[in-house]
C-alpha cells in the first residue's frame, strides 16, 4: 500500500496462499506430465489423459487462488472463489476479523454478512490483520452518517 491510507485504488489478495497455490499448480503439472511421459506402457490416449487431469487439478488450483478485494472511489469488488460482488461503500456497514476467523466478513446494510476470502490469515496473519484495518479505514472514511435519531 502507499503511504496513504486512504490513497484508492489498492487491491487486498491473499499474497503467501496465491505463491503457494501457483507453484503447487506448476509443480503438480510437472510430476504428472513427466510420470505420463516416463511410463512405457501408456499409448498415446492415456498420456493424455494423464496431462488433462493434470490440467483440471491446476484449474482447481488457480480458483483457490483467484480471491482479492478491490477497493476504488466507486465502492468495493469482492471476488471469491466463483462469485463477484461489486458494493457501494455506503452498503459496507463492519469490517470483522475474529479470532479464529477464516477470513474477513462484511456486515451489510441489508443485514447480511459477505465472506471476502480475499483477506484471508492463513499463512500472513499478520498482513491479514493489515489489510483487514485498511480496509476498516477505507470503509470508515468513506461512509455516509446517517440521520442521528435523536434529532429526529
Amino acid at each position: 500500500m502507499t503511504s496513504d491510507p486512504h490513497a484508492l485504488p489498492v487491491t487486498f489478495r491473499p499474497g503467501r496462499t496465491r505463491a503457494v497455490l501457483y507453484s503447487a499448480a506448476v509443480a503438480c503439472f510437472a510430476a504428472i506430465t513427466a510420470v505420463a511421459l516416463l511410463l512405457e506402457r501408456l499409448g498415446p490416449g492415456e498420456r493424455l489423459s494423464f496431462v488433462a487431469t493434470a490440467l483440471l487439478l491446476d484449474a482447481v488450483l488457480v480458483v483457490l487462488a483467484r480471491p482479492k478485494v478491490v477497493a476504488e472511489e466507486s465502492g468495493v469488488t469482492v471476488v471469491n472463489l466463483v462469485s463477484v460482488r461489486r458494493l457501494e461503500w455506503a452498503e459496507i456497514v463492519r469490517v470483522n476479523l475474529r479470532q479464529g476467523d477464516p477470513w474477513v466478513f462484511l456486515d451489510l446494510s441489508d443485514g447480511t454478512s459477505l465472506p471476502v476470502l480475499g483477506i484471508q490469515p492463513g499463512i500472513a496473519r499478520e498482513r491479514a490483520v493489515a489489510d483487514a484495518r485498511a480496509l476498516r479505514a477505507l470503509v470508515e472514511a468513506r461512509s455516509v452518517p446517517g440521520p442521528d435519531p435523536r434529532q429526529a
